[in-house]
Parts: structure tokens; C-alpha cells; sequence
């Protein structure tokens, strides 16, 4: 299991570092990168995005052009409508999108509130105009991918639980049921993620102690535990000791 733990004492510096580190790795990028080259990220939902998201715009202010090659996809979302106040894009709308007037163009969100099968068609269209592909298998790959990490270790919306054969779906977007409300929801499947250029794992709040000491055991069975065991390397920022 290849990872890398960054410890933290709260939430809003676990926050403040993964936000000047992914601005630092864009302005890093800027001065190699070609004009026209997208950057492709996923964001999540959660107690900590909203801190995370917040944290972006602040600190992105003075530094606003690192972001135009981004564009900005989800994780996951919650099969509600865009307005929602349980819509993973709502909270990146509000805390991100506006305060840095980044256009629509490059904002790319799934379509929770509209037919299953269609807005899982949709977003894969999206992404694969925008994303690099997998060598040897044209699946598109993320630059980026941000997780949180439920209390019973579930990332974006893949939860515990389910039977092998569906944890092993190579669909890259798929519609599943959860274990919390709101039930219906649209997420990243575990190819995807694995396939990703980076992830990191934002783990924030009380509750979660247990299950992110399992996953990083090489027996772990939470969903965090699965990424871990088939990524080269992910990055865990967390405010609980582990």
C-alpha cells in the first residue's frame, strides 16, 4: 500500500495545506504545460469540502490564472437538484465557483436531478472530451481526483458492502443505492479512481478514527482501503491520528 499521511491538528489547516499544495502543483504545471492543455479534476462532497473549497478561493485570489486550464468535474453527487442544499456542486458553486467568477465552460457537473441513465452518459461524454485517456484502453484519466472519507471508510459514493462483482464494474460512472440519505446517487466507479493521475484523501471529523486505521492496514475492507491497495501512491491529509 503506497501512500503518503499528512497529519494535521484541525480541519482548517488540514485545508490550507492541500489547497497552497494544489496550487502550487498548477503553478508548477503552468510553466511546462501547453496553452490549450485541460486539466482535469474531480471534487467530492463532505464537511471538509466546504472548508477545502473555501480555502481554494482564498488562497487563489491573487493567483486566479493557475485555474483557467482547470476544469472541474464531481466525484460523486447526490441525485437532487443543482439548488439542493445536499448537492455536492451547490457547495462548490457558492464557496468556489462564484467567489472566483470561473466560467461555466469549465464547470462540468453531474446531472443528479435528471434521468439515471442520462446523466451518467453525459458525464462520461464530459470527461472524455476534456481528459487524457489510459494507454491501451482509451478510458479517460483524471489529473486530479479529491476525496473525503465517511465513518465507515465509503469514498466519493462507494460505500461497504457491496458484492465483488460490482466493486469491479470498469463502468466509469455508475448510479448506486446508499446507506445514507439521500439514497440515490451518481458516482466515480473504482477504475476510475485508480486510474487517476493523483488523489488525495481529505479526512476530516469526528468518528472516523476506526475506519481510517483500517484502511491503511494491508487487510483493510473499507472502500478507502480498495483505492490504497491499487494505487501506486495517494496522498491522505488528516486531522485524525491514525
Amino acid at each position: 500500500m503506497a501512500f503518503k499521511l499528512h497529519s494535521f491538528p484541525d480541519d482548517v489547516s488540514l485545508a490550507k495545506a492541500a489547497a497552497a499544495g494544489w496550487l502550487d502543483q498548477l503553478a508548477a504545471r503552468a510553466k511546462t504545460a501547453k496553452a490549450n492543455d485541460a486539466y482535469c479534476t474531480a471534487l467530492s462532497g463532505g464537511r471538509i469540502a466546504r472548508t477545502f473549497c473555501s480555502e481554494i478561493a482564498r488562497q487563489a485570489a491573487n493567483r486566479r490564472d493557475l485555474l483557467n486550464p482547470v476544469h472541474f468535474f464531481w466525484a460523486d453527487e447526490r441525485c437532487v437538484p443543482p439548488t439542493d442544499p445536499e448537492s455536492n456542486y451547490a457547495i462548490a458553486r457558492q464557496l468556489l465557483f462564484e467567489p472566483l467568477k470561473i466560467p461555466e465552460a469549465q464547470i462540468h457537473r453531474l446531472r443528479g436531478e435528471e434521468n439515471e441513465a442520462l446523466a451518467l452518459a453525459d458525464a462520461l461524454k464530459n470527461i472524455t472530451i476534456w481528459a487524457g485517456t489510459e494507454e491501451g484502453k482509451g478510458s479517460p484519466i483524471f489529473d486530479m481526483i479529491f476525496l473525503g472519507m465517511g465513518e465507515d471508510g465509503h469514498v466519493a459514493s462507494l460505500f461497504p458492502g457491496e458484492p465483488e462483482k460490482v466493486m469491479a464494474s470498469p463502468e466509469f460512472y455508475r448510479a448506486v443505492t446508499a446507506v445514507k440519505p439521500p439514497p440515490r446517487r451518481l458516482t466515480l466507479g473504482y477504475g476510475a479512481i485508480v486510474s487517476a493521475l493523483e488523489v488525495w484523501v481529505l479526512v476530516s471529523g469526528a468518528g472516523k478514527q476506526g475506519a481510517l486505521k483500517e484502511s491503511l492496514l494491508p487487510a483493510g475492507k473499507t472502500p478507502l482501503a480498495r483505492v490504497l491497495k491499487q494505487r501506486q501512491q495517494t496522498e491522505i491529509f488528516s486531522d485524525i491520528e491514525a
